[in-house]
Order: structure tokens, then sequence, then C-alpha cells
């Protein structure tokens, strides 16, 4: 069972104070603070730790921390920003920080997008997961015999364009966008589509692509990591939001330099090659459909 994010009992109890800083917003019972180091959050090496290994990670930053507005106990610290590269010695360092925060029990919410960035999207992406985490604890189900209440990410409401549709899909706007690019006839279909699974024991990835050219789509892909953490909802539809909320900051980008596209065969290639592994998934592989010739 994924953790809800509770630091009670931990070492993050004795973490120190805010040190005077001023949220960047509140939300709910949540205050939310810019960047800290690692080194910022805890009282100490975690026991377990190398010398190396906190030396080395105490240094490295997460781009938000929610707190409680009460406790001000850490309830979880949020990295957004493209994965290192294999083999890299930026994947060895993000290799300790993780060892380090596991041992110190601190909930991580890692968003891995080569586009998406903290000072664009973090602050959404912080107030709608904290707005889902809301959700789900008021809606819990209490009596088997209630039917379970309707989703956060499945609310129909009113969108910006008028239409009605999932109020709670990050990826709306980037949908609407995709539609005024093709009656602009600067896309050949108008659809944001899309896919997500999640690894066993990893990672909720999510994939979205609008074909620009025929033949060549703007394909986006997006890693969640719930550590220690419960976004609320389930972080493989997350995922695929936030792969669409990418694909729509491409989109701006249109008129500029052409974009990097993959040819659809070579997309088709890859999805495949995902079914191809199924059985290192939670829940399975879900898009047959888009396997078809």
């Amino acid at each position: 069972m994924t953790s809800t994010g509770s630091v009670e009992g931990s070492r993050l109890r004795q973490s120190p104070a805010t040190g005077g800083r001023t949220p960047l917003f509140t939300r709910a019972d949540h205050h939310v603070y810019a960047a800290h180091r690692l080194g910022e959050l805890l009282p100490g090496r975690p026991s377990g730790v190398t010398g190396n290994q906190w030396n080395t990670a105490s240094r490295e930053g997460y781009d938000f921390v929610v707190r409680r507005t009460g406790s001000g106990l850490p309830v979880v610290a949020v990295e957004i920003g493209p994965a290192a590269a294999a083999g890299s010695p930026a994947q060895r360092v993000d290799r300790m920080k993780t060892a380090v925060s596991a041992a110190a029990g601190l909930p991580v919410l890692r968003i891995e997008s080569p586009t998406l960035r903290p000072a664009e999207h973090g602050r959404r992406v912080v107030e709608y997961v904290l707005d889902a985490r809301d959700y789900a604890a008021a809606t819990a189900p209490g009596d088997p015999d209630v039917p379970a209440p309707v989703g956060f990410r499945e609310i129909l409401g009113r969108l910006p364009d008028g239409r009605t549709g999932h109020v709670n899909d990050l990826g709306a706007l980037a949908r609407a966008a995709a539609v005024d690019a093709y009656i602009a006839r600067r896309l050949v279909d108008p659809i944001v589509r899309g896919l997500h699974v999640r690894w066993t024991g990893g990672a909720a990835e999510g994939w979205s692509w609008v074909e620009v050219r025929p033949g060549a789509c703007l394909v986006e892909r997006v890693s969640v990591w719930e550590r220690r953490f419960s976004c609320g909802i389930d972080p493989a539809q997350l995922a695929e939001d936030l792969a669409a909320v990418a694909v729509g900051e491409r989109l701006r980008g249109l008129d500029g330099a052409e974009p990097e596209l993959v040819s659809r065969d070579a997309l088709r290639g890859a999805i495949l090659a995902l079914r191809d592994r199924r059985d290192e998934l939670t829940g399975g592989f879900a898009f047959d459909h888009l396997c078809a010739d």
C-alpha cells in the first residue's frame, strides 16, 4: 500500500524549522515553500547513511516543500525536471539523494519530464495534488454498501472553452490548444492521444502525442515517482495528464523552429515494445488498441 505521506515517528519530527522563510502560497492546511536543500529538512545524518552519501546528498535540493500549517512537519518534498542521463554523475547523485531521503522517511514526489519546469508548472501541480489528496480523504468509503463516489479526475464540469468535460484533467487546456492549432492548419490531427502504465516497484509513466505532420508526431513522456507519498489519484493517469500539459507547452512553439518529431511508425514500435513488457507492469497493459496496424 502506498504511504499517505505521514511522517509521524520519523526523524523528520525534529527537522529544522522554516528559518523565517515566507511561504510561496498556502493551500488548505498546508504552507508551500520554495526550494530547500535536503540537509535543511533533516536534523542530521540518518542512521545507515554513509558520510559520503550524506555529504553529497545533503547539498541537493527540492523545488518545493509542503508543510502542515499547524505542526510544520514536511508533508512532501517535490522535484520537477528532466531525468538524469543513465550512467551519468548526476544519476549517481540522485541515487544517493534517494537513499538518504528514504533513510530519513522523507515523503517525496518526483516528476521527470524533459519539458515541464518548476517555475512554469510547479505551483499548479502542487495545488492539484493537495486538492486531490483532500478530496480522497473526504470521500474515503466508510460503508461498503454505499457506492463509491466519483473520483477526483472524473468530476465533470464546465471547461475553459465552454465545453463540458473533466475539470480535473490537467491536460484540458492542451487538448483545447490542439483543436485551435488544427483549425489554424498547424496540425493534421486535433486529438491529443495518450497512454499510461505503472512499473511494478517503480515509477508511473504517461505518454501523450499529437500528429503535427502526416506520419510525424510530437511526443512527450512523463514519469511520476511516489516515494512514501500518495498523490490522491492514480499516479499513472496523472503522468499521462502531465504529458499532455507538456505537449501543450510544445505546441506554443510550432510557429518557431521546427519541433523534434517522431515518426508514427517509430511511435507505434515503442508502444509495441511497451506492450511486450506487460508482465513488468502493475495492472498490465490496457492499450492494445493502439497497437493495431
